[in-house]
């Protein structure tokens, strides 16, 4: 719809086993910016039993948190049904702006949303800003990084997805006063998908790890990356990889970092045989302490190190094990 009948921010919260995500929480921080800004109302969705603590977003700044309560239908991650319950809400409430999270949930969701409300989409924004029209300006990186591209829409709602760990967590207020309406879903099954499992990934969470140490091309074969996990153990923290180990098969998607794969901002990034490429550094320049290991001196990573050690990585990393080992420096 092109006529401003529309009005106020929705922010979806996605949730799994009860739990909403963190990426939540940073949407409504940004959502109170870009409402107090328009001069509108600043709600939630979320989608799942009655157990989800709806509360929890009314204390980061919801004013409405629309719960559509089922106890299995959205258990499972079904796009279709959660599309057309989110898309029915939206019907009904109208709001101008919506924003998801670019998790993997999130970036599969959003685009059915918006091709069922016939609306533009812009995917993995860095920022969002309210220009003079009172129109949502959505920023994302384009052409690898190399530009800001700024994107407006026409259309409402104008929606967007929004990177994890792009923006701060909404402040939690216990004291917040706000509205929980419990929705009824107008769609609880899908007779096109039965999902019969979901595959874990064994407990990989590197977009909230304090400490990652991922590996580059340098790394040859998935039995020299177990000096990389060694380390990552000691240090408390995960594996994270460049986008050719994942696609030569040597460690999961899940270990990505960059671009394509994980934004990470952990208080310490070793990155250890990774050039630099621009598409690595976009998911983790903004890490607290950045340590580079490379051959080569001119690796675009040193660009961006705190911390930059020339050298073979295959000598210098079983050094750093051996001497954290031997001083006890693990605890």
């Amino acid at each position: 719809m092109t006529e401003k009948n529309y009005s106020g921010v929705l922010v979806f919260a996605e949730q799994k086993n009860n739990v909403i995500h963190r990426v939540s929480y940073e949407l409504l921080g940004k959502g109170r910016e870009l409402s107090e800004k328009i001069g509108c109302s600043l709600n939630a969705v979320v989608l799942g039993p009655e157990e989800i603590n709806s509360q929890e977003l009314i204390c980061r700044g919801a004013h409405k948190v629309y719960h559509i309560v089922d106890a299995n239908a959205f258990s499972k991650p079904d796009e279709l049904i959660y599309a057309e319950n989110i898309v029915s809400l939206i019907k009904d409430i109208k709001p101008e702006i919506c924003l998801f999270g670019a998790t993997t949930f999130g970036r599969s969701l959003a685009p059915r949303v918006a091709a069922l409300l016939e609306t533009g989409l812009t995917a993995d924004c860095t920022d969002l800003k309210i220009d003079d029209d009172m129109k949502l300006i959505q920023i994302r990186p384009a052409f690898s990084e190399n530009i800001l591209a700024h994107i407006k829409s026409d259309i409402y709602p104008q929606m967007a997805t929004v990177r994890y760990k792009e923006f701060e967590e909404a402040e939690k207020n216990e004291d917040a006063t706000g509205e929980i309406i419990k929705v009824q879903p107008v769609k609880t099954s899908n007779a096109l998908v039965e999902i019969l499992e979901e595959i874990s990934n064994d407990g990989v969470n590197i977009q909230d790890a304090k400490v990652v140490v991922a590996a580059g091309s340098s790394v040859k074969s998935a039995e020299d990356l177990n000096m990389i996990k060694e380390l990552a153990a000691l240090l408390g923290g995960e594996v994270g990889a460049s986008r050719t180990l994942v696609e030569s098969g040597i460690i999961s998607k899940d270990h990505q970092v960059g671009y394509s794969g994980n934004r990470v901002k952990p208080a310490v990034y070793i990155a250890c045989g990774i050039s630099g490429a621009p598409q690595h550094l976009a998911g983790m320049k903004e890490s607290g302490i950045i340590i580079a290991i490379n051959n080569d001196p001119s690796a675009p990573i040193f660009n961006v190190a705190d911390y930059s050690v020339v050298g073979d990585m295959y000598k210098i990393i079983p050094e750093i094990i051996s001497a954290i080992r031997n001083k006890g420096l693990m605890n």
